[in-house]
Formats: structure tokens, sequence, C-alpha cells
């Protein structure tokens, strides 16, 4: 639901009109999540203490855990929830747009009273908020790559469904390549190199039948996805699965704590106690954003995607910039693989990414093709998956089957429209034929 209002041209110019459009959307999300939290809270009203732990045994400056009433800190949240509505909704009514900072608080406080509800009727009251900051940010190292393939992908020109398939190959290829050198520091090194070439392999694929021979891109992404899904789940079944001990038992990835900054209470253990692969996810996020939007590349790049013809027309070879920028993206997916198994120490096995590349895909659509706002959808995400396993770990009375669809839920939501004006580059998707 929107409204369209019209501001009339200074007397004094000829400019055109200036349109805005103001949307209804963050007032009737808030209100019906409000509505849902009442009646949550009311019908299903848990009676007791949560307990927040904010620091970990080893954590260097200990803080103090934080017990809250449920009854009482559940209703303080409906009412600031309800307050954060009315706010949103006079914004609206004020012709003035809602802020990215107004839907944060809403979320926090929202999160905030569903945290003490769930927590005090379960069998141990207490959240552990390190451990559950920390998995969010390790579940989400596989989404915040395959996002930046896909900003990239698309902001060129190129819909790369085959995200899925990247992440799964550079998996596949870094848990054989790291088991097979055996070195606890060269096979994961190695690992890694794997993952980004075999990345680059299958975005060669998708780029030279998309690009070169006009195939369409989406067709080209599923038929890619269910190829690699084949060929791993084949060479598992046959090669790997007999030689699991020399194949398939790739070493994990290290910690690499960060010293002073690994002792912050809290973000530290989120952000600086991780592995080198996610200290290349941070390098990775600021040079996609800085290249994108602050160099020469970035702006060829983004002239590509939105008017190729233009693009041309200046001397920018359309073709090359694609073909080239939709391979980068591919090793930067590939890279993500290999979290799933030299990064989490885990052998490989068929299908294991579940999904991965798809709900990067969704974050790339929730962030409007941003890195930086994709990077924090996929942390969402990733934040929803680790809140589904902490409440089933101290056994929430929230049901278990809600919690497993509640990742796929929020991705759901998120491409429905939750997002406001969803408008992705305008070539995306639209082969460039030279005339």
């Amino acid at each position: 639901m929107s409204t369209v209002t019209t501001t009339p041209a200074a007397p004094v110019t000829d400019a055109l009109d200036k349109t805005v459009v103001v949307s209804w959307k963050a007032p009737i999300a808030f209100a019906i999540f409000t509505v849902l939290a009442a009646v949550l809270f009311a019908a299903a009203g848990s009676h007791g203490e949560a307990t927040f732990r904010l620091s970990q045994g080893n954590d260097v400056l200990q803080l103090p855990d934080v017990t809250l009433s449920s009854e009482v800190t559940s209703w303080i949240c409906v009412v600031l929830m309800a307050a954060i509505t009315v706010v949103s909704a006079l914004l609206v009514r004020a012709k003035r747009k809602v802020g990215i900072w107004l839907v944060a608080l809403f979320a926090v406080i929202f999160l905030l009273g569903f945290l003490t509800w769930a927590a005090a009727g379960s069998r141990t009251p207490v959240i552990p908020l390190p451990g559950l900051l920390a998995s969010a940010l390790s579940l989400s190292v596989p989404l915040i790559f395959g996002s930046l393939c896909g900003v990239i992908s698309e902001r060129v020109g190129v819909v790369n469904i085959a995200i899925e398939g990247q992440l799964l190959a550079g998996a596949f290829t870094s848990a054989v390549v790291a088991s097979a050198v055996g070195n606890a520091v060269m096979g994961p090194a190695l690992g890694m190199i794997a993952a980004a070439i075999s990345g680059v392999l299958v975005a060669f694929v998708l780029a030279a039948f998309s690009i070169k021979y006009f195939v369409d891109q989406v067709i080209v992404g599923v038929v890619l996805n269910v190829l690699v899904l084949g060929l791993t789940s084949f060479m598992f079944s046959q090669v790997l699965a007999p030689n699991a001990a020399v194949l398939n038992s790739p070493p994990r990835l290290e910690r690499l704590p960060i010293p002073v900054l690994s002792e912050i209470p809290l973000i530290g253990p989120m952000f600086f106690r991780q592995t080198i692969l996610v200290y290349l996810m941070y390098i990775a996020v600021a040079v996609v954003y800085v290249g994108l939007f602050h160099t020469r590349w970035g702006l060829r790049l983004r002239s590509v995607g939105e008017h190729p013809q233009a693009a041309d027309t200046v001397g920018i070879n359309v073709t090359g910039t694609r073909f080239w920028n939709v391979s980068l993206a591919g090793a930067i997916a590939g890279l993500g693989g290999a979290f799933f198994t030299i990064g989490s120490g885990i052998a490989f096995s068929k299908e294991m990414t579940a999904g991965a590349g798809f709900i990067a895909l969704a974050a790339v659509i929730f962030g409007q093709w941003d890195p930086i706002k994709a990077t924090l959808a996929a942390l969402l995400f990733g934040f929803a998956t680790s809140l589904q396993v902490t409440l089933s770990i101290i056994g929430s009375p929230v049901p278990s089957e809600f919690m497993l669809m509640l990742p796929y839920l929020i991705t759901i939501l998120a491409v429905a429209g939750f997002v406001g004006k969803v408008r992705g580059p305008a070539a995306a998707g639209k082969p460039y034929i030279k005339s």
C-alpha cells in the first residue's frame, strides 16, 4: 500500500515535478509483529526469569550475567514495539521515510522480548550470548561469500542462480585437496585455492553460455546447480566414500585470535577469534564495497549492468567486463564453499550446502544489491539459524518445527517485499547483442 504525492516545481524554473513515494509497508509490518507478540505472550505466557550470559569463561574481562523477568520484560517490549509502530505511521503520514535505524531498533526489542519469553520456559533458562553471536557469524560466512558473488554478478548484468553449485563445488574440491595434501597448514591453504578455482570453473560455464551464446541465464544457472550436485554426489559415492581416510578427512582451519580485540567482551569472540577464511571475508566485503562504488572498475561494472549499450558506446567491452566479473564472483563463492569443509572441519557429504546458495541470492535481493546491506541480510539469516540451534539446546517450549523453518520464513518475508523498493540492475538477465 503506498501513497503518491506530487510536489509542484518552483514557478521560476521549468524543472519536472518531484514525485515522492511513501510506503506503508514498515508500519503495517510493525503492527503485525506487535500483535503477534502480544498474542504470543498473552496466550502462552511463561512465568519465570531468563538469564543472558555476556561473557565466556576464558574472557579476560568478565561481565556479570543479566537476569530479566519474563512477564515484565515481554510486555515492556510489546509497549515499545507499539510505540515504534505509531511513530513509523506518523512518519509515513508526514511523507517522511522510515529510517533503517527504526527498523533495527524494532527488531532488537522484539528479539529481546522473544528470547526472554522463550528462555524463561525452557529447561535451562540461560542464553549464552557470546556463543549465540559467534555461531551466527560462522553460519553466515558462506552466505556472505555467496551474496557478494550475487551482487557482483547481477551488478554486471548476469543473474547468478548457480551460487548453490559454486558453493557446493568449493566445498567438494577444498575437502579433497586439503585431505590429499594432509599437511595441517598447507592442506587448508591449497584447499581454499582449489575451492576458488572450482568456483571460477562453474562461473566460466555460466558466463560462456549466457554471455557468448545468449542462453537464458536462469536456465543455465539451474542446470549448473543440478550438474554440480550430480557430479559431486557421484564422486562422493564412487571415490570419496571408499577412500574417506585419504580423500575426505579435511583438516580444520585453526582459529587465529587477534590480540586485545579478541578479549573485548561479547563482540571479541564473535569477530576476532576466527579463522583466516573469516578474516578474508571481512576483507572481501570491504574490497567489493569500495571497488563497486569508489573505483573506475566499479563504475564500469555498474554501467554494464544498467545500460550496456551506453557503456559500449563509450568504449567499454561489455562482453569482456561481464565475463571476467562473473568469473571473479565465482571465485568468491567457491571460497565460501570451503567453509563447509575445511572451515568447519567436517568431511564432505552429499548436498551439504543445503540451499545456502538460494538463501544467499535472497540476501542479495534483501540487501538491494549493495555489498554491505547484503552482508547484513546474510547475518540475519545466519542468526535465525543459530537461534534455532540455541533454543533447541536449552529446551525452549518453542516447537522445533517452527524453529527449523525460521531461517526460510525470514527469507520469504525478505523477498516478498518487506525491504521496501526492490529493483535490481536494469540490464540484469538481459543478454547484450551488439548492433
